[in-house]
């Protein structure tokens, strides 16, 4: 990805003029100034011609190079591209450089110094000797996060300094670029659907008429369609040919929902349990994409990330494009003021005819009958309920949590508990062998959870 378009520095924009370039003297350039000044007072008092000679030569000299340095036009044009743009927490990311002298003369002496928050590691300089006409020097970076958001970087400066020493001036791009770092997924466990389709790959193209009789809503004809197929009410009707459509594209659901309330969760930083919970709904979406689902993402909120299909949903012709989508939500998800879920309750009834998975936080009692009532609408469900107490301050020898966890249980959702530090896929392969307490509801259906995962 081509990071922020190229562009000369600008020279002539540089606020307040040969006063700025005055503020970029170096110690050095201080010094010598300073000590020009105290020769040239001291020759006036003492009479002495010599030392005012030294004295302005002192005094000079830093004035010269300022001037010369200011109204030098260097045309440097700068370029950025990461590689990649998205990165996992933890990862590394490459940022590379590329500096191209546009003008007809050679540059200095340059010092590239790059912009990066201090949570990707220390600001990047880098020294660039004399750039001939129409040269390119290039350099790298690396930039590493442990912590998932958007990180800004840049804009680009680069340090003009004279052969002495006495003066350094700024100046700045004005392109800068976002790298994203998004929560670490795990390989998860195939999950395989029974009934209807004998796998996520049957599930894509599925028949409406599996029970008897075709669907009656007609199309137009299409060359090589079956002369059988004919639906001769609907031609008569419409003065063209009509045939029965026999099939029909469906695909299975999956809504993954994440609690974000702030009161469900302890503590904070990457090993925390609403980190977890956010990597695991990064992992589950990611999953279920690659497994032919069509997907939602959905908080406590009731906000869901905007999908190609109804409903929020995103499909799975395209599913890196529905995945980045999503995964650049997460990036920024953040605890949310609210404290239920209402919302997300109600979005579930409006269209909920698929999977279930919910990364849950601590549950009181009114929230777990709410998010009992979740399990209604959905052909199945899993809950990994985490007890951000024990994440926070180690396990205890009983959870008061236990007669939640039973009520979801009760209500048909498959419930697994997270201790702190557990691993996804060990849980997730868990849920398949559990099951919920009424699985034979969900035997025969065509989008439920209704086979065992592996």
């Amino acid at each position: 990805m081509a990071a922020g378009a190229p562009g000369p520095v600008d020279d002539s924009d540089d606020k307040g003029g040969l006063r700025a370039a005055l503020g970029g003297l170096t110690t050095r350039g201080r010094s010598f100034l300073a000590a020009g000044v105290a020769a040239a007072v001291c020759a006036y008092v003492l009479g002495q011609d010599d030392l005012l000679r030294v004295g302005l030569l002192l005094a000079v000299l830093p004035l010269v190079c300022v001037t010369v340095l200011y109204r030098t036009r260097y045309r440097v044009a700068g370029s950025r591209r990461l590689s990649p743009s998205r990165v996992p927490s933890g990862s590394e990311a490459r940022v590379h450089l590329r500096m191209d002298n546009v003008s007809r003369l050679h540059t200095g002496l340059l010092m590239l110094q790059d912009r990066v928050p201090y949570v990707l590691g220390p600001r990047p300089r880098f020294v660039l000797d004399r750039v001939e006409p129409g040269g390119v020097r290039e350099v790298s970076y690396r930039v590493r996060s442990d912590l998932r958001g958007r990180y800004p970087l840049g804009p680009l400066q680069l340090r003009l300094s004279d052969p002495f020493g006495m003066c350094e001036l700024s100046r700045s791009f004005s392109a800068y670029d976002t790298l994203v770092v998004i929560p670490r997924t795990e390989p998860l466990p195939a999950l395989r659907l029974t009934g209807a389709a004998s796998g996520y790959g049957d599930g894509r193209q599925r028949s409406l008429a599996l029970a008897g009789e075709d669907d009656i809503i007609p199309r137009g004809y299409r060359h090589g369609d079956d002369l059988r197929r004919v639906h001769w009410r609907s031609t008569a009707r419409y003065g063209e040919l009509m045939v029965r459509r026999e099939e029909q594209p469906q695909r299975a659901r999956c809504t993954v929902l994440l609690d974000t309330r702030r009161i469900a969760y302890e503590g904070g930083g990457p090993g925390s349990a609403f980190e977890w919970a956010v990597s695991g709904a990064a992992s589950a979406l990611v999953h279920m994409l690659e497994r032919g689902f069509a997907v939602r993402l959905l908080t406590d909120e009731g906000n869901a990330v905007p999908g190609e299909g109804a409903d929020g949903f995103a499909g799975s012709q395209d599913s890196a494009d529905s995945a980045g989508l999503m995964m650049d939500t997460l990036a920024v998800v953040d605890h949310s003021d609210g404290g239920g879920f209402s919302r997300a309750l109600d979005v579930l009834r409006g269209s909920n005819d698929g999977l279930l998975v919910a990364f849950f936080g601590d549950l009181d009692d009114e929230q777990a009958s709410v998010a009992a009532r979740m399990r209604q609408g959905s052909r199945g469900a899993v809950a990994f309920v985490l007890d951000s107490e024990d994440w926070a301050f180690g396990g205890r020898p009983a959870s008061p949590a236990a007669g939640r966890l039973r009520l979801l249980r009760e209500a048909g959702w498959t419930v697994v508990a997270v201790p702190p530090g557990a691993d996804l896929a060990g849980l997730w392969r868990q849920a398949g062998q559990e099951g919920p307490a009424d699985r034979s509801s969900a035997a025969g259906t065509t989008t439920g959870y209704s086979g065992g995962w592996s």
